[in-house]
């Protein structure tokens, strides 16, 4: 069995978590630049902590979510799910993703349908890390740069603020191996249907600059400026109205959120995403997770697909560059 309580222990190597007493501002750094802030299993349950955490500490107004490096970061660390998404069928225990280390709990088989969705819908919980900005009710604001992918990509949905530099690219890897993510229905929402289909069916990334036509993010400015304009934001929350006013504030958004069906939408699309072993492919060349991915190298699976798309609609920095 997996010690969740190791993973979170080895987590809280690559999560720094600062308070700014005197203005009641926190910051949250992804601190793996290595692996491009991938996040693994252990750092998002540490986030999801951390994230609740402030919401009850009455030093914390407003939490500022960024990433060390030249990135903001690249979604969850996919060779760690390699198990789960095998397409093998040796039972697998995804114990330590839901927080259990009872031995006398037995996770469910893999050839059941319990196996994937209940850690899916489990994403759909603050507690899983995936989705506990909806829940906060203190101001939120997140700094983008270089890749805002997949997981990450998740927080830039729901945070309140989103501050990003021209150099950023937003978009989810699943949709071109997978076909969703769990925020589909905040992406529809803050992104717009027409520009978001694009994304969902083409599987290209968007640059800031057309994330900002499309409203998603509130400010872009250049690399060198980006801390600045972050930090500008953030002192602005700090000094507007009382932090019980700001919780009255989030209450009424997140009625919204749920009177628009973000929850709902959240709890669908792990229900989907539970479905995966019934996607069938059209075609021998048809690429998505699973046994393939890993089979032939998950690197260089993503390079070769990669340079089939046009270069500007490639997810790789480096491939874009490429002819």
């Amino acid at each position: 069995m997996i010690d969740i309580d190791e993973l979170k222990r080895e987590a809280k190597k690559f999560i720094r978590y600062e308070k700014d007493r005197k203005n009641k501002i926190a910051y949250l750094t992804f601190d793996r630049a290595d692996s491009h802030n991938a996040t693994t299993i252990g750092m998002r349950q540490v986030y999801a902590d951390l994230v609740f955490q402030a919401n009850i500490d009455d030093d914390v107004k407003v939490l500022v979510i960024r990433g060390a490096g030249p990135h903001f970061g690249t979604g969850g660390d996919l060779p760690e799910q390699e198990e789960m998404l095998s397409e093998s069928d040796q039972d697998v225990s995804l114990l330590h993703e839901f927080g259990i280390k009872d031995p006398d709990v037995k996770y469910p088989p893999k050839n059941s349908f319990r196996f994937l969705h209940g850690l899916t819908d489990h994403y759909s919980k603050a507690r899983a890390g995936c989705r506990p900005l909806q829940e906060f009710k203190k101001i939120s604001i997140v700094e983008a740069k270089g890749y805002c992918y997949g997981w990450h990509f998740y927080q830039a949905a729901d945070a309140d603020l989103l501050v990003c530099s021209d150099d950023t690219l937003f978009g989810h890897p699943s949709f071109r191996y997978a076909g969703w993510g769990p925020r589909l229905w905040t992406w529809v929402e803050t992104i717009g249907l027409r520009k978001f289909s694009e994304m969902l069916f083409t599987g290209r990334p968007f640059t800031a600059k057309e994330m900002d036509a499309c409203n998603f993010v509130n400010s872009v400015v250049p690399l060198d400026r980006l801390e600045q304009e972050t930090r500008k934001y953030a002192l602005a929350c700090s000094r507007s109205r009382p932090t019980d006013v700001v919780a009255v504030q989030k209450t009424f958004l997140e009625l919204y959120k749920q009177h628009r069906g973000e929850y709902m939408g959240s709890l669908l699309t792990g229900f989907v995403e539970g479905m995966l072993p019934m996607m069938k492919s059209d075609s021998a060349a048809d690429v998505q997770l699973g046994a393939e991915v890993f089979g032939k190298g998950l690197n260089n699976v993503v390079k070769d697909l990669d340079l089939e798309y046009p270069p500007e609609w490639r997810l790789s920095r480096s491939n874009r560059r490429k002819p």
